[in-house]
């Protein structure tokens, strides 16, 4: 008997120690504006859920259920990867981030969806609906005719790239069941949602999912952004033959976005030999749906307090202890929760310092416009793609700069503010481009323009979330008449 007690005191110990760990992770969490959720992609086996049937506005998550859509009608056969798409007006007049292309240029569906899933371009989400369903309206009621057949009981679509409408709704749980079933119904395809940069000409851009490259085992799949919704994630890593699916909405900057995710993974890997100790939460499938009105998050997000326009593609790191805003209260505490290195060996960092650190080093995927080429001929349309870039350099590099506020769009803006924009030719920079840093342009050149232009952003901000119109004055000026093209070529 005495023998026994030494060991009776060590498991229990183990026990105690492990009810602590699961405690913390399960003990119900303060409300706040944002939905997290963590689950087992081939079980559906949910090991987190905290406001994840709260309907929510997408953003360009939408984007998953986009090339799921169009995937499975590559390989329903109804047509291939080498399909060449146009570029339609309605394609080319989407608010950024896009590719830019001018209506008439092609590209297969190959490359459209590669530049769809790592640069999150609105134009080619366009062009793939267009391409597959006829129309926007046409491929939405395909989008959300899959929905259903899906289980997502909580989500519709008006369009297939998630550009603010108040139609575009979906939920964490909703969002988790359309991630484990592109797993399981494309596998073949699985490597869109995971490619981690692509080059266009000179151009390198890579995937705004933050843990890729990053965060050991890091394989999917998409991140969102409008005022509205804040900053949206869904991620996957797989380790040890384990894959798991997290499910971030609403966090305050892309950094935290990620973070968060990253501590939901490793918290959900750490815990798989403690399975046994929590009580179970069921399947994804099985998760209530709360019948409600999306949060608006647009002053949060948006509003006047930000020292920078907010952009999907946000680097914002918060100095205070390496952490990032937010991430305490969402997960308990960045402390409770670090990370190993590629390999998962020492040293340990924690998630914003994994989030901070540079990217692994690859080979960025070449996508181009044209035709499939292969060899030479590829070597020569991204040549060609690279020239053109080069003829169009100065225009292209104001209009990147002017670019930064597009993403922050209200959820009642609709794509028409950039139709508005083509039509005006002061307001090309509406097509998300322009903040007081475009105005100021023109200053040194015209003082009466500077004039001019910084009393006309007082009502034109209120009137519209890109910022339209606000060099209007100086189109008396040579500058401006350039700064007109770059829209349809950034």
């Amino acid at each position: 008997m005495h023998a026994l007690r030494p060991l009776l005191r060590k498991f229990l110990f183990k026990l105690f120690a492990a009810t602590l760990a699961c405690a913390a992770v399960l003990a119900p969490r303060a409300a706040s504006a944002e939905a997290l959720l963590l689950i087992e992609a081939d079980s559906g086996k949910v090991l987190q859920a905290d406001n994840a049937t709260v309907p929510w506005y997408p953003a360009s998550v939408t984007k998953i259920m986009t090339a799921y859509v169009a995937l499975k009608a590559v390989k329903d056969g109804r047509l291939t990867l080498d399909t060449l798409l146009t570029v339609s007006p309605t394609a080319a007049s989407q608010s950024p981030s896009k590719m830019g292309f001018r209506p008439g240029t092609q590209v297969t569906v190959d490359n459209a969806l590669k530049m769809m899933m790592v640069k999150s371009a609105n134009d080619m989400a366009v062009v793939l609906a267009e391409g597959v369903g006829g129309s926007i309206d046409g491929f939405s009621a395909m989008m959300n005719d899959t929905a259903k057949k899906l289980g997502m009981t909580q989500t519709s679509y008006v369009n297939p790239n998630g550009l603010p409408a108040d139609g575009q709704i979906t939920s964490a749980r909703d969002l988790g069941i359309l991630a484990r079933s592109f797993l399981r119904d494309l596998p073949e395809y699985e490597y869109f949602v995971h490619i981690p940069a692509i080059r266009f000409g000179k151009r390198v851009t890579g995937n705004f999912n933050k843990l890729i490259g990053r965060y050991p085992g890091a394989d999917g799949f998409k991140t969102g952004f409008i005022c509205a919704s804040g900053y949206n994630l869904v991620a996957s890593a797989t380790r040890n033959g384990r894959r798991l699916i997290a499910v971030v909405l609403g966090a305050n900057s892309g950094t935290a976005r990620a973070v968060k995710a990253a501590q939901l993974l490793e918290r959900g890997f750490a815990q798989d030999n403690l399975t046994w100790l929590r009580p179970s939460l069921g399947t994804v499938e099985n998760l209530v749906p709360v019948d409600a009105t999306p949060p608006n998050l647009r002053d949060e997000m948006c509003g006047g307090h930000r020292k920078r326009p907010a952009t999907d593609d946000d680097d914002a790191l918060i100095a205070a202890g390496g952490g990032t805003t937010g991430s305490a209260s969402a997960t308990g505490g960045e402390a409770q929760v670090t990370f190993f290195t590629a390999g998962l060996q020492p040293p340990l960092m924690k998630a914003s310092e994994l989030m901070a650190s540079a990217p692994a080093a690859v080979e960025p995927v070449l996508v181009y416009t044209g035709p499939t080429r292969t060899g030479t001929a590829l070597i020569a349309a991204v040549a060609a793609d690279a020239d053109q870039q080069t003829a169009s350099k100065p225009r292209g590099k104001k209009s990147r700069v002017a670019k930064k506020p597009d993403a922050a769009d209200k959820p009642t803006d609709k794509p028409k503010d950039t139709k508005t924009a083509a039509a005006k030719p002061n307001a090309k920079q509406a097509d998300g481009k322009s903040d007081g840093r475009t105005a100021a342009k023109p200053a040194p050149t015209k003082p009466a323009g500077a004039k001019h232009a910084a009393a006309k952003p007082a009502e034109k901000p209120a009137a519209s979330g890109d910022q339209a119109a606000k060099p209007a004055k100086p189109k008396a000026t040579t500058k401006p008449a350039a700064a007109a093209k770059p829209a349809n070529n950034s």
